[in-house]
């Protein structure tokens, strides 16, 4: 058979007959489907991805989610509103405490309650280290989907030193349950605060090897640099938010272009891609904005600590075993009748929202949770055809989805 160009017929947009030229198939081709996952290591957790193949060539790919849900939001509906809030921490599991942040802050417009000023930084304080810990394990675990396993461990050393900081506050290293409707579990001491900023020191004085060991890595930029593209106009149409938005050359963050809390009092950036290094929208890209991201909420963390006001007397609770909240928030929360709100915050992979519907009860008559996992992996199979199948293992990577938000 030849493998010179012919000639196809396929209808336009507008009903007529078109014409276009498409390469003639080898006799030696065959399609075929294959399942990468769900116990594949590289669809990280349960994500089973059917692809369509010709060799080694991906023609088409589907994500299949499904194999983790957990019924988030009709659990949200039954139980009260204080409640559900150790239900966030397992959906992005990676960055509970950015959930609880955005819930709390749900519940809080819905029920009109209102936040001291010290309980807003230290939000914000908790939720920017809760970034970093993030984008640190991301930064690690997509080195190893690369084929590198030196960067994960050098990562992970972080992680642990961000868990141990969590735990101190949580007793928790993974799920925490810090934030409440109102406020916090508890205050922040002065050991604390010098523990964080150690921290910060030290994720600051690691970024370099982070860089060198995946970044400007030549192996790592073969691999990453111009695969997966996404165009500014792809990542809007499928609704992306978060890092691999701003990967695309958009410039949006909910945190700085719809502010809440006090984030407009601090003085930080949005990495946002250029296209100096790679192809606007690669992979390379998404890696790269996380990358930079890190050294902006490290600096959000240090303005956030150096401009915190001293501690309230009147919010002082009585018991260590009583949460630092509003004292004015009532042991019984209900919603006003026939209420309705929608609030959004900038979680680690994007745009994290709840809507809560209010009948006067304790509980949501309904919630429903816009995960950023799960609006970013619709757009796997735009990014990945005409690829590799290694190739495929990149560009899932690069995504950073987490399937327990995927899920819900």
């Amino acid at each position: 058979m030849s493998t010179t160009d012919v000639t196809d017929r396929v209808v336009g947009d507008d009903g007529e007959l078109a014409e276009y030229w498409v390469p003639a198939r080898d006799a030696r081709s065959e399609e075929m489907v294959v399942n990468m996952g769900p116990q594949h290591p590289a669809t990280h957790g349960v994500l089973r991805v059917a692809v369509k193949t010709d060799g080694e060539v991906v023609l088409d790919c589907e994500p299949m989610v499904g194999n983790l849900h957990r019924c988030k939001e009709k659990i949200a509906e039954n139980v009260q509103y204080w409640q559900f809030m150790p239900y966030t921490d397992r959906l992005d599991y990676l960055a509970a405490m950015n959930n609880e942040h955005v819930y709390a802050r749900a519940v809080e417009k819905l029920c009109s309650i209102e936040i001291p000023e010290r309980i807003q930084y230290i939000r914000i304080l908790i939720a920017e280290l809760g970034r970093i810990a993030s984008h640190i394990f991301s930064v690690g675990v997509y080195g190893l989907d690369i084929g590198a396993f030196t960067p994960f461990l050098y990562c992970y050393r972080e992680r642990e030193r961000s868990n141990s900081l969590f735990e101190k506050l949580s007793g928790g290293r993974m799920l925490y349950h810090y934030f409440r409707v109102g406020g916090v579990a508890r205050d922040l001491s002065d050991e604390w605060i010098q523990e964080a900023i150690e921290f910060l020191d030290i994720v600051e004085e690691k970024m370099s090897e982070y860089n060198l060991l995946t970044t400007w890595n030549k192996v790592f930029q073969n691999r990453t640099m111009g695969i997966g593209v996404l165009t500014p106009d792809k990542a809007i149409a499928f609704g992306i938010t978060g890092p691999a938005l701003r990967a695309s050359g958009v410039d949006w963050d909910t945190r700085r272009d719809d502010p809440y809390d006090i984030y407009d009092k601090f003085d930080w950036k949005v990495p946002v891609a250029d296209g100096q290094h790679g192809t606007v929208g690669d992979c390379w890209n998404r890696h790269w904005i996380r990358a930079q991201e890190l050294v902006e909420s490290i600096k959000i963390c240090r303005q956030a600590i150096d401009k915190m006001p001293k501690r309230d007397p009147a919010l002082t609770p009585k018991s260590m075993y009583q949460p630092y909240i509003n004292p004015k928030v009532p042991r019984i929360l209900r919603g006003p009748k026939d209420a309705e709100v929608y609030v959004r915050g900038e979680n680690p992979r994007g745009e994290l929202a709840f809507y809560l519907v209010s009948d006067a009860k304790n509980a949501p008559y309904r919630c429903h949770i816009r995960a950023p996992a799960f609006v970013n992996i619709a757009l796997l199979a735009e990014i990945s055809r005409g690829y590799l199948i290694a190739d495929l293992v990149a560009i899932i990577g690069s995504i950073d989805i987490v399937l327990g938000e995927v899920d819900r």
